[in-house]
């Protein structure tokens, strides 16, 4: 695969202050990650292809959930309680806050819906089983709602493709991460630190034809620490705003000796997770073995913190090539001081920064990616990363919603 040249990187980084031509169109990027907290939404102007693919990011917007439809959400993400009514009522009230999400974005953006060329919607993922006899995935959020809501063509279902070509249907950012962030002359990591956390290795763009990229998930992000703060406040508190309760914990060595023996974080890539491996089911375990071991829930909160920074350092020196340069974190968990200051302890020296420092809001660049992905299925052309997901061959992502406008300029 060629990489993107100078131009296009440098439009990564100063992305505000290109002019783009009448080619150029505007993109809404929706997703939902698996913390379940809400709904990202960007507007990105795109133009070109790859790879003098030029974009820059418009509005940002995150609409969190209520929390009672969040809990509802969460609730049926347990097999035992997702029964097909409630999966298939979520289906539509999840299009409709997806729809209104974009709604907002593109209000931000100073743009009408008639300026918009597309969607790209990531929708929420309720499970995620690319292994076994049958591979697949399963996130919802119905396109035809949004694409009605909004009158604009809407690109969803994006993983299915990829696990139907024997891939992992993750991690599917990696095609952006290479698309947009590769160096001429280090290897980066791609950190995203979600609910579950995901990297993405970029050997240098003049290491050889031989140098490939790889992404897989490194385990869990913010998961257990959420689940954990949930239940140390009787609900009150979704997470460890500001990693507060981590700060004021103790690390139990041999509770976090016990989560870093955990099978995934040994098993090589290509691999992706969730909450079937890292959910309710395992935090409920995690929070018994903490009260047997006499923690208090501040340090439960502070091992498990621990246990996410760790992990990700554990998979870059058991599963990478080589130690990257330099790492580039995204996702909400960059928002956790604490955690961030012990990832950047266990990876020292390798420095550690923000991919705000790129032009792209760590809270953004998901929905981002999910716009460009959308961008390339309208325009014909493969948008998975084989040598990440595991696929046979790269494939065109997703399926498409017709809008009110279809078809439009520049597409099929």
């Amino acid at each position: 695969m060629a990489s993107p040249g100078p131009e296009a990187r440098s439009a990564a980084c100063s992305a505000s202050e290109l002019l783009f031509g009448d080619t150029a169109v505007n993109v809404v990027g929706l997703m939902s990650g698996t913390s379940a907290d809400g709904v990202d939404a960007v507007v990105v102007q795109i133009e070109g292809a790859p790879p003098a693919l030029r974009w820059r990011l418009r509005a940002h917007v995150h609409t969190p959930y209520e929390p009672a439809f969040r809990r509802e959400v969460l609730a049926a993400m347990v097999p035992e309680q997702g029964t097909v009514d409630r999966l298939c009522r979520l289906n539509v009230e999840l299009g409709l806050a997806f729809a209104r999400a974009a709604q907002r974005a593109i209000a931000a953006a100073g743009l009408r819906p008639e300026e918009v060329e597309l969607i790209g919607s990531h929708g929420q993922t309720f499970w995620h089983a690319p292994a076994g006899p049958y591979p697949s995935t399963l996130q919802l959020g119905e396109a035809a709602v949004i694409a009605e809501e909004t009158g604009i063509t809407t690109v969803s279902n994006l993983r299915a493709r990829d696990c139907a070509a024997g891939g992992q249907g993750a991690p599917l950012v990696a095609y952006v991460d290479w698309l947009l962030f590769s160096h001429p002359t280090q290897a980066r990591a791609l950190q995203n630190i979600g609910g579950i956390a995901n990297v993405t290795f970029l050997p240098a763009r003049d290491a050889g034809s031989a140098a490939a990229p790889l992404a897989f998930d490194t385990g869990p992000g913010n998961m257990l620490i959420d689940d954990a703060a949930r239940r140390a406040t009787d609900g009150h508190a979704p997470c460890d705003r500001n990693g507060a309760m981590a700060a004021r914990g103790h690390i139990h060595e041999g509770l976090l000796a016990e989560l870093l023996a955990h099978p995934y974080l040994h098993r090589p890539p290509p691999k992706t997770t969730g909450r079937e491996e890292f959910g309710t089911d395992f935090s409920a375990r995690v929070w018994e073995r903490a009260r047997a071991l006499g923690l208090a829930p501040e340090d439960l909160i502070a091992t498990v913190t621990a246990f996410t920074a760790r992990s990700i350092a554990l998979a870059y020196r058991e599963h990478l090539p080589a130690m990257p340069a330099e790492v580039i974190l995204s996702g909400g968990g960059v928002r956790n001081p604490v955690l961030v200051h012990w990832l950047q302890q266990e990876l020292a020296p390798v420095p550690v920064r923000l991919s705000d420092d790129l032009g792209l809001p760590a809270e953004a660049k998901e929905a981002a990616a999910f716009a460009i992905l959308a961008y390339e299925t309208w325009h014909g052309r493969p948008g998975n990363l084989p040598e990440a997901t595991g696929a046979r061959h790269p494939v065109v992502l997703g399926q498409i919603t017709p809008g009110r406008s279809w078809p439009r300029r520049g597409g099929p």
